[in-house]
């Protein structure tokens, strides 16, 4: 424009400025853009803007201009001919999502991604321009999930083709894992836009104050606490509190049995079938063990279990009389393990992590540790890695600790005697 507009950026912004001089008058306004292409355009329309009311000022049919600049409230960049909001590259995401997953992920999972985006993601990005999404918005958005709203939130449902409004729902604090997964959720939503072209890159996602995250190990059972549990099975498997129970407890009493000296996934201990586990011969120790065909989530794998969980596995074989396509245990009875969890005391360790299905596996891994297995062994035979069985089990089991070579002293220098008066005399 002649050198009669400029555009510039201040050192403490990201936005670029623009300013001009007319009638004796500076005006300057923010252009709310960060990139210089789209500053310039926004410059030169408001330029222009500026240019003819000046004239028409000048000609009279307009108010004299205010001594003091009008501030201009914060608003959001309007969509630009062409451009995506964040609700498009969502809707994106989430079609392309549901299709390249189908079939290899949870079906739960899947739809668990449309939640985020519906109930959260949506109402605070939505018709954002998806060029706005920035590291700014994206703390912004952090703040909001953790800042207690101001008015209560009421739960809306429809019912009878009339869409409802429920008692107020007391606010809650979104837990660490919660927004995390929102956080992935956003950040596959801006790669799918970045893949399209409709951003240049993906913003930093970083929390500027995370603090190092304190590594807890699993939930396990200690010997003492373990020996208690079984027996207590066994108890309850030799005198259920109703007689038609009595099946359900035997069974209940070999899975914890089984579970132990195999060290299975819950998950991976549902699907087993009877065609998956074979009774073998250990040729290096001779003992009676099974070798299990392991389908889970890593696809499949193979165990080989401790001699203990023969026994229990030949009781399910011969109380079922299984076929060789039916399920060994089929789902895990919960209800059970935490009654009898709650009658023991151990529902909780002394962390308070609770004590699941699971903890039976953390008891098995934790256990060949303290007898002195070989880590990768170990890591193997549970389809999992050594940093994972280091960073959540190995670092409190006091016996993988070696004393001989963590207690090492170097020795002393033995004093030399003192030369006496006669040490140089030849004999």
């Amino acid at each position: 424009m002649d050198g009669k507009l400029h555009v510039y950026r201040r050192e403490n912004s990201r936005f670029w400025q623009c300013a001009t001089y007319l009638n004796g008058r500076n005006h300057r306004q923010s252009t709310k853009e960060t990139n210089i292409s789209f500053a310039r355009e926004f410059a030169r329309e408001w330029y222009l803007d500026r240019l003819a009311e000046d004239r028409l000022r000048k000609a009279g049919k307009l108010p004299a201009a205010p001594d003091t600049p009008v501030v201009i409230p914060e608003r959001i960049t309007p969509k630009r001919p062409g451009e995506k909001t964040f609700r498009e590259a969502a809707a994106v995401f989430e079609k392309e999502f549901e299709a390249m997953t189908l079939g290899e992920r949870n079906a739960r999972y899947v739809a668990g991604k449309g939640r985020v985006i519906r109930l959260y993601l949506n109402p605070f990005f939505g018709d954002l321009p998806i060029t706005e999404v920035s590291a700014g918005r994206i703390q912004d958005y952090r703040l909001h999930r953790v800042t207690p709203p101001e008015e209560p939130q009421r739960v809306r449902f429809v019912s009878e083709g009339r869409e409802r409004i429920g008692k107020a729902k007391a606010w809650k604090r979104p837990s660490r894992q919660t927004l995390h997964n929102e956080m992935v959720c956003l950040r596959q939503i801006l790669k799918t836009a970045n893949r399209k072209g409709w951003i240049s890159a993906i913003p930093d996602m970083s929390n500027p104050y995370r603090a190092s995250g304190k590594v807890s190990h699993r939930a396990w059972f200690s010997p003492d606490e373990y020996k208690r549990l079984y027996e207590a099975t066994r108890e309850r498997a030799k005198n259920p509190k109703k007689e038609r129970w009595r099946e359900e407890c035997e069974q209940f009493h070999d899975f914890v049995l089984f579970m132990v000296n195999t060290g299975l996934r819950p998950d991976e201990a549902q699907r087993l079938e009877f065609r998956d586990v074979s009774i073998v011969e250990d040729e290096a120790t001779g003992e009676r063990i099974l070798e299990i065909e392991v389908r889970g989530k890593r696809g499949v794998g193979y165990c080989k279990s401790m001699p203990g969980a023969v026994r229990p596995f030949e009781r399910v074989l011969k109380r079922k009389n299984g076929q060789q396509t039916d399920l060994v245990f089929g789902l895990v009875q919960r209800e059970l393990l935490n009654a009898i969890l709650d009658e023991l005391g151990l529902k909780k360790d002394r962390e308070g992590n609770p004590r699941t299905a699971y903890s039976l596996r953390h008891t098995y891994i934790s256990m060949r540790l303290m007898e002195g297995a070989d880590i990768y062994q170990v890591a193997k035979n549970c389809r999992t890695s050594v940093e994972m069985i280091e960073k959540y089990y190995a670092s409190h089991i006091k016996n993988v600790l070696d004393a001989s070579a963590i207690n090492v002293r170097k020795p002393k220098p033995t004093k030399r005697r003192a030369a006496g008066p006669h040490a140089n005399d030849g004999a």
